[in-house]
C-alpha cells in the first residue's frame, strides 16, 4: 500500500501550519520551501485541503494559508481523504462481491488502519514538535 507524495506534502504541510502557526497565515513560498517542493504544486494540494475545510487562504500582504477554526480535531484519515478520495483500497478482481474471502480480509485490515488514523490528530503530533 502506497499513498501519493501529494498525501505525504499535505499531512506535513498541515502539521506544518498547526506547530509553526495555527492562527497566522503562512505564505505557499514559505511552505513550499520547508518541503523543498514546488510552490506550483504544493498550490494544488492546498487548494484540495481548501475544499475540504481544513485550511483557508488570506490574501494581501501578509497572506498565505492557515487552519481553520476546530483543527484540533482534524485526523490524519481525514487529510487522506481530502488527498486520496474515500474508495477502498481493494477491490476483488473476480467480481466476488462481499462474498470474497480475500476482500473481508483486506477490507476488515484496512478498517483497522483508518481507525487507526482516525484517531491520530494533527493536534496531537504538533504539540510535541517545534517547527521553526
Amino acid at each position: 500500500m502506497k499513498y501519493s507524495k501529494a498525501t505525504n506534502y499535505a499531512l506535513h504541510t498541515m502539521l506544518f501550519l498547526a506547530a509553526a502557526a495555527p492562527d497566522k497565515p503562512v505564505g505557499v513560498q514559505v511552505l513550499a520551501e520547508k518541503q523543498d517542493v514546488s510552490p506550483t504544486y504544493l498550490s494544488k494540494i492546498l487548494t484540495k485541503l481548501a475544499k475540504a475545510g481544513m485550511i483557508e487562504s488570506a490574501s494581501g500582504a501578509n497572506g498565505g494559508y492557515r487552519l481553520m477554526r476546530n483543527w484540533e480535531k482534524i485526523s490524519f484519515l481525514d487529510i487522506i481523504h481530502a488527498i486520496e478520495g474515500t474508495a477502498s483500497l481493494f477491490h476483488c478482481s473476480l467480481n466476488h462481491g462481499s462474498d470474497c474471502p480475500i476482500q473481508q480480509v483486506v477490507l476488515s485490515a484496512e478498517q483497522k488502519m483508518e481507525d487507526h488514523l482516525r484517531s491520530q490528530t494533527i493536534a496531537d503530533l504538533a504539540k510535541s514538535m517545534s517547527f521553526q
